[in-house]
């Protein structure tokens, strides 16, 4: 198992520096720059090249990129162009929002996906099967904003059951030692900033866990179906084993390995929905960041933060690999 982790740890050197080749060619890409965004449109020439030149954007694309590598390989990932604070910094306030938002997303889709796919492939022909199926089609086809918009007006503005916007009700006095709410409510015993920060995390979560679920509750249907068919389960039958149990050790626990490596897939998903989710319910993380890091043509922001979560996603990849080392030993001894 040790030669297993270390082979995949070896291939994150390539990744990871593609990676950083890719998104510096893409931002160079980008129409505009940050000279026009911070000078405006009645910049002169003059004004121009000398930001240029602060910047270092008048220097050959093979030192800026040489710069850009140094930099980053020393933890230090720039200073944003229109903030004028350190890009790291503002990682660290943002992040925590990012990944309770994805968090609850993700629980969210395994507690309503698996039960989902895995009842649908137990009536497999029935009227629930096709429903989920319908279900899951439409899930996986509505936009997250389209989703997350019509939610907000649903369930915030006609109803008033939930909160619209934000992390938390700005009323509240509360305290953040790890910038995460829900969790920083629960430490400080503070269980009204709890719930509040809850409350504030349903209709994000559902918006952005509408896709993983839909997949999710597909590859768990067409998995246990493949799953239950199989010899070792007509066998266990055939012993006289309650139903229950066949379901639980044989059906659902091999029929859960393909989804392990679905969840990890996801993760890219949640982070790139989260540009939009984070936009339409105005939460501070990195998705609603990096978009007006865009718009401002912010290059050490994108670089930085895109760079950041490419590497956050690379790594749950590798340990989404390194489960399925666990849980099916086949693959350790390929």
């Amino acid at each position: 198992m040790l030669r297993f982790i270390v082979r995949r740890l070896l291939l994150l050197v390539p990744i990871i520096l593609g990676l950083s080749i890719l998104i510096f060619l893409w931002i160079r890409a980008l129409p505009g720059g940050p000279t026009q965004a911070l000078l405006g449109e009645r910049a002169t020439p003059e004004s121009v090249a000398r930001i240029r030149h602060q910047l270092g954007l008048d220097k050959p694309i093979y030192k800026q990129y040489w710069a850009y590598v140094r930099t980053t390989a020393s933890g230090n990932l720039g200073v944003s162009i229109s903030s004028r604070r350190p890009v790291t910094t503002e990682i660290r306030e943002r992040f925590p929002a990012t990944v309770e938002l994805a968090f609850s997303a993700m629980i969210f889709a395994l507690f309503v996906g698996l039960p989902l796919g895995f009842f649908a492939a137990k009536r497999h022909g029935s009227a629930f099967d096709h429903l989920s199926l319908v279900g899951s089609l439409i899930g996986i086809s509505i936009p997250i904003f389209f989703l997350a918009i019509i939610l907000k007006y649903i369930f915030a503005v006609r109803l008033g059951w939930l909160p619209s916007v934000g992390r938390q009700d700005v009323l509240i006095e509360a305290e953040h030692p790890t910038g995460f709410y829900v969790l920083d409510g629960i430490v400080t015993w503070n269980w009204n900033a709890a719930w509040d920060a809850t409350q504030h995390l349903i209709l994000p979560a559902i918006a952005l866990g509408s896709i993983p679920l839909a997949i999710i509750a597909r590859i768990t249907r067409a998995s246990a179906l493949d799953v239950q068919n199989e010899d070792y389960v007509r066998t266990a039958r055939a012993k006289g084993m309650s139903p229950g149990i066949v379901d639980r050790r044989h059906v659902l626990r091999n029929a859960l390995l393909p989804v392990v490596t679905i969840i990890g897939l996801q993760v890219g998903l949640l982070l790139g929905g989260a540009v939009l989710t984070e936009t339409v319910f105005a939460i501070p993380g990195m998705g609603s960041w990096l978009a007006q890091a865009i718009f401002n043509r912010d290059y050490p922001v994108i670089q930085g933060g895109v760079l950041f979560l490419a590497i956050v996603f690379v790594f749950v990849n590798l340990i989404v690999d390194i489960s399925y080392g666990f849980l099916n030993p086949r693959i350790r001894v390929s």
